[in-house]
């Protein structure tokens, strides 16, 4: 179903976006929405700004801050919007037609700039595995003025001329600095992607462990804080060490933990169902004994309860208090929910029925010792691709990832999750596998750099990650051979992924004219009468105009039937219930726009130079007309 729209203003068709949504106007359109009272002629007046908020203004020569050698850049960096675009890479995928997933290569913060318009406030979690900062070269070197050209060189597209990797030794004035602005403004996007009721979790060492979580107290607000999950990361000792490090530190913030508690409380993992028993045959059927005593001294659980079989009183230990108040107790002992041991000759405990655990699921603690660690995940990749050697260090276990999605996925279907340092993709084979645990119909989107590996068979950390994928897909499917448990299962299974590749625009790029003369503006504007590069693919320009007009990278894109004079195709996105038609022919013929029929509510898209002058504004008055 098209989206409601309006016709093209005024009669006249507009052009489509060339780049990326510009973060900074969509900020200062909420400001404006909020506060129109704080803008004078179309800009931010600081002092009615000042006056519109009062005394919550803070205009103190000395207060709190956080900043860094390069936070102004950093934020310049936000401003910029991306003139790149995603190309599809269908041969490199699997299950492209059917597939939610989503692989794309690319600088991470390029592409999150691109999905910006698509996703804002859809993704329910997102699970970070940033670089640890550990002294090493950079391999994210941002440049505020032209970060697609600095992407462009780092990955061998570009002619280059240099080391393009920032040092960044422990020796550096900026070390911090550097490590700080290459992610506050990754993390600020992330914010914006995050459904009101999503969650980030961010694993960190101890060497940035202190700026991140203040740094996500800038972003997020401190009052987003959910906790730190310390993970026993490794069991073995480093007998060099002054202490050994076996942990890493896991931050969980929610894009608004008040909406959070409010809409979305069930922050719990599954029950395992372990223990379980019905020794008494209740009908509610099998539960546990839990005790009834409690830490904490309270005045009003400070009562004798008295075994019927033996005649003996209990009271609470010296500290501690009954479970309940009393009048709930006597409920409870009403209820057949009150027990005194196996033989009926103990103490009291509290029955917890197997259906109510399962619905409340169970409460998750900061301290994670029960999982695998790195040699377990280390190990898990060698096996998965057959080699001696893991090709990559210290990866991520997937039980680890699980565990998170568990947390952060309550409601498993549809929900989309996301990892931008994809490095190995351990998010893809943790959703896979928990969508197959739990009957999820979770969807990831990873992100990765084509960082150099230095190797032949995978000359790249993205190719590491797309053949991950790959194979624990072929292992998926091939446990679910001839298991007629799981037959009705598989057909609702998405064990497939669409790749998309970080590219230049297809659009020419305005750039000015070199030489000041008549002849070179008339060779160039007569060039800019075709706004697309030479060699351009129908399948690239599709994808991009989609993407820049904020539709998702997993809309369907067909070919309109019944058109004989043009190729014309329709692209919609079945998530937000939104189409489009475009023609990409380089002239438009009369009989396409009758067959089209299209009707106010519809967008249309094609050439500007495929039009003319009368279809456009009999075009732009029958339904909403964009041009290229």
């Amino acid at each position: 179903m098209p989206s409601k729209r309006k016709p093209s203003k005024h009669g006249k068709p507009q052009k489509v976006n060339m780049q990326s949504a510009d973060l900074t106007a969509d900020r200062l359109a909420g400001l404006r929405d909020l506060l129109p009272e704080a803008f004078t002629e179309g800009k931010v007046d600081f002092d009615r700004l000042r006056q519109a908020l009062g005394e919550e203004v803070d205009d103190r020569p000395e207060r709190y801050s956080f900043t860094w050698a390069g936070k102004r850049d950093a934020m310049r960096l936000l401003q910029v919007p991306s003139r790149a675009t995603l190309v599809p890479c269908p041969q490199e995928s699997v299950d492209w037609d059917t597939t939610q997933n989503l692989f794309i290569e690319g600088e991470n913060l390029e592409v999150l700039k691109l999905l910006y318009k698509s996703y804002a406030g859809r993704v329910k979690m997102i699970y970070i595995d940033p670089p640890y900062n550990t002294g090493n070269d950079f391999i994210y070197p941002d440049d505020f003025r032209d970060p697609l050209q600095t992407y462009l060189k780092l990955t061998g597209q570009k002619d280059s001329k240099g080391n393009l990797l920032t040092s960044n030794p422990e020796t550096s004035g900026r070390y911090h600095s550097a490590w700080l602005s290459m992610m506050y403004p990754r993390l600020f996007v992330a914010r914006q992607l995050l459904r009101e009721d999503g969650l980030l979790f961010v694993s960190i060492s101890d060497a940035e462990m202190h700026n991140l979580r203040i740094a996500l107290d800038g972003v997020f607000g401190p009052e987003n804080f959910i906790g730190t999950i310390v993970w026993n990361s490794t069991k073995s000792v480093t007998n060099t060490a002054l202490i050994s490090v076996a942990h890493t530190f896991n931050y969980v913030y929610a894009r608004s933990r008040e909406y959070y508690v409010k809409h979305r409380p069930h922050f719990r993992l599954p029950e395992p169902g372990e223990g379980f028993a019905n020794p008494d045959n209740d009908p509610r059927g099998p539960w546990k004994a839990d005790p009834f005593q409690v830490g904490g001294w309270r005045p009003n659980q400070q009562y004798t309860i008295v075994n019927p079989k033996t005649g003996q009183e209990y009271r609470p230990n010296k500290g501690a208090s009954w479970k309940n108040e009393e009048r709930v107790f006597r409920e409870l002992l009403a209820d057949n929910r009150i027990v005194f041991g196996v033989s009926g000759e103990a103490g009291p405990q509290r029955k917890r029925f197997q259906f109510e655990a399962e619905e409340r699921g169970r409460v998750t603690t900061t301290l994670w010792d029960d999982l695998d660690t790195t040699t377990n995940a280390t190990r898990h990749l060698k096996d998965l691709f057959s080699t001696e050697e893991s090709p990559i260090d210290n990866p991520k276990p997937v039980a680890l990832l699980q565990r998170m999605l568990q947390l952060g996925t309550h409601d498993p279907q549809g929900a989309i999750v996301m990892d931008f340092f994809a490095g190995a993709c351990p998010l893809a084979e943790a959703v896979y596998n928990q969508n197959r645990e739990d009957g999820g119909h979770r969807r990831y989107i990873c992100v990765q750099l084509p960082e150099p590996t230095g190797r032949k068979d995978y000359p790249t950390i993205a190719d590491i990650g797309k053949e991950r994928i790959r194979r624990a897909i072929k292992n998926l499917k091939d446990e679910a051979k001839g298991n007629l448990d799981l037959k009705d299962h598989q057909t609702l299974e998405d064990l497939g992924f669409r790749v998309f590749k970080l590219a230049e625009s297809n659009y020419r790029v305005w750039q000015g004219v070199k030489k000041k003369d008549g002849e070179a503006y008339a060779d160039t504007m007569e060039m800019f009468a075709d706004p697309l590069l030479p060699g351009w693919k129908p399948t690239n320009v599709l994808y991009e105009v989609a993407l820049k007009e904020g539709y998702g990278l997993t809309s369907k894109i067909e070919k309109v039937a019944g058109i004989k004079d043009n190729t014309v195709w329709c692209v919609a996105d079945p998530d937000k219930g939104q189409s489009f038609r475009i023609c990409l022919d380089d002239k438009l013929k009369p009989a396409t726009l009758k067959a089209l029929a299209l009707k106010k509510d519809d967008l249309f898209i094609c050439r500007d130079s495929a039009l003319t002058d009368e279809q456009a504004a009999n075009l732009a008055l029958q339904c909403a007309l964009k041009t290229i």
